[in-house]
């Protein structure tokens, strides 16, 4: 199957059963951190999903993106895409030959203390060598009354089983205190 075949098939593939998902890992950041490290993931699943609250630390009310790494691959072999809106406008984006997967994005804490961003993210086929990995999320933030929402994918264009997912922020800020990632397995 060609890769852009594969990709279509994952997307569509339906919706989950709640019983189709199995904890993996999750962590809740102590001290303010660069980065998330998901390492030894098992192949024993058709899907990830990653389920994460965040926040960095940065004056303002902006956002940034949140990245992803696999298997410490940190070539152009990455593509990204993604429609935001805020109510008011939309925009849409992509590149090719990038050196991360845009996944989300990290709220700044200049938004308020409490304030901290969803981000969910799917990793279709993750263990599947036949084909190109494909990542699909959804993001939203909260800036004091005004916020917005985005829709984003990415590819990552290697047939390796993903065994480790490196989550940041581009702008080389750090996760605050008490952002909360969760790894999730799909049997599907």
């Amino acid at each position: 199957m060609s890769p852009i075949l594969g990709i279509f098939a994952s997307a569509q593939q339906g919706a989950f059963d709640v019983g189709d998902f199995e904890s993996i890992a999750t962590t809740t950041v102590s001290t303010a951190v660069s980065s998330i490290t998901f390492s030894s993931i098992p192949a024993t699943y058709t899907h990830l999903q990653i389920r994460c609250t965040i926040q960095e630390d940065a004056a303002g009310t902006d956002y940034d993106n949140l990245i992803a790494r696999f298997n410490g691959d940190t070539a152009s072999n990455y593509s990204r895409h993604w429609v935001i809106g805020d109510g008011s406008a939309a925009s849409a984006f992509g590149q090719a030959s990038r050196t991360f997967a845009v996944c989300g994005f990290g709220i700044r804490n200049g938004a308020g203390a409490l304030v901290f961003n969803p981000n969910v993210i799917d990793i279709l086929d993750y263990a599947n060598t036949n084909k190109y990995k494909t990542v699909r999320a959804l993001a939203g933030t909260d800036r004091n009354g005004g916020g917005s929402v985005g829709l984003l994918s990415a590819g990552w264009f290697s047939t390796s089983a993903i065994t480790s997912i490196v989550l940041s922020l581009d702008s080389s800020l750090n996760f605050t205190q008490y952002s909360s990632f969760a790894l999730y397995g799909i049997k599907g």
